[in-house]
């Protein structure tokens, strides 16, 4: 998905189901712009039976959050500001940001081969493929998920020593959560410590987004959203390989707004970290009308939200920005 500047940009984040809003903003502003919001969430919500959303707008400036429902049609616990959601692959903006940072620090170059980092894949096909393929879906066909008997990291290893390209690297496009959840290990390992570690205690600090996590803390289970499936039976995110890299944080809407922020370069990030998150959004290989990112993608507006298939060739390079 991709931002566009804008003065209004709004983020949602869906539980999953029914139809009461509260707004924590009492101002004028607010006011008029609850009922804009009100008017397509309300409906939105009875459609597909979502139990409690929560919807974060910044305007000019100012960040409104307006909550919807229930967290938990178990509990009843209402939607609040603390409320922390699953945001699935919008985690991988995340990865893809940290690994840009690590590349603005100088911990590793997006040119490089993944075997610099992991030695035991020297003279394999992945072991060949660079650290940009990893960040933009174009390593050579690696599947949708990591595959079931894959449960740890050595075999992990010995899945991507085994592993062969349906395509040269750079020439199609097949959205992978393992390669960008493989970015997120090497980007780890250049900089010495843990995956979640450096999300947790690091990125999210650095973003001033205090209430967004890989690993939930104990004391904030109790915000922690039920998900559920179309037929509403209770459902979370599965832990596994790679899967805190590719679809593992959790957060708010207050946060993910001040991400969108940072993204469009409306508040203050040390230069470093501003660096980091603008080289983000460097186009690098177009795919039909999408402009493939560090994970973001570019689209021409209006934005057609079918006709784009999951594997994709790559008929031009450019470079693009918001």
């Amino acid at each position: 998905m991709k931002f566009s500047i804008g003065a209004l940009t709004a983020i949602i984040i869906c539980a999953a189901c029914t139809n009461a809003a509260t707004s924590q903003a009492n101002d004028a502003p607010a006011a008029s712009l609850r009922h804009v919001v009100d008017d397509s969430i309300r409906p939105l919500m009875l459609r597909y039976r979502i139990p409690g959303m929560a919807v974060a707008v910044t305007v000019a400036g100012k960040i409104y959050v307006f909550d919807y429902g229930v967290a938990s049609t178990n509990t009843r616990q209402p939607v609040t500001r603390d409320t922390l959601f699953e945001i699935g692959s919008v985690s991988k903006t995340f990865t893809a940001t940290l690994a840009s940072w690590a590349e603005v620090d100088h911990r590793l170059s997006l040119s490089d081969k993944t075997a610099k980092y992991l030695p035991s894949l020297q003279g394999t096909p992945f072991g060949n493929v660079r650290l940009l393929n990893l960040g933009t879906h174009t390593p050579g066909g690696l599947p949708l998920q990591v595959p079931d008997d894959v449960t740890n990291d050595d075999e992990l290893m010995l899945y991507l020593k085994r592993w062969r390209p349906a395509y040269p690297p750079g020439t199609y496009r097949t959205y992978s959560n393992p390669g960008i959840g493989m970015l997120g290990l090497i980007t780890a390992k250049s900089m010495g410590q843990d995956f979640k570690v450096l999300i947790d205690q690091q990125l999210f600090p650095a973003l001033g987004m205090k209430n967004s996590f890989i690993k939930v803390p104990a004391a904030r289970i109790a915000d922690y959203a039920q998900g559920y499936t179309e037929e509403g039976a209770p459902v979370r995110m599965s832990a596994g390989v790679l899967s805190s890299e590719a679809y593992g944080v959790k957060s708010t809407a207050a946060d993910l707004i001040r991400f969108v922020e940072a993204n469009m370069n409306l508040i203050q990030l040390s230069d470093s970290l501003q660096r980091a998150v603008t080289q983000t959004h460097t186009g690098y290989f177009q795919a039909g009308p999408m402009t493939q990112d560090l994970i973001w993608e570019q689209y021409p507006y209006p934005v057609a939200l079918d006709g784009y298939p999951k594997v994709m060739p790559l008929f031009e390079a450019r470079s693009g920005s918001f």
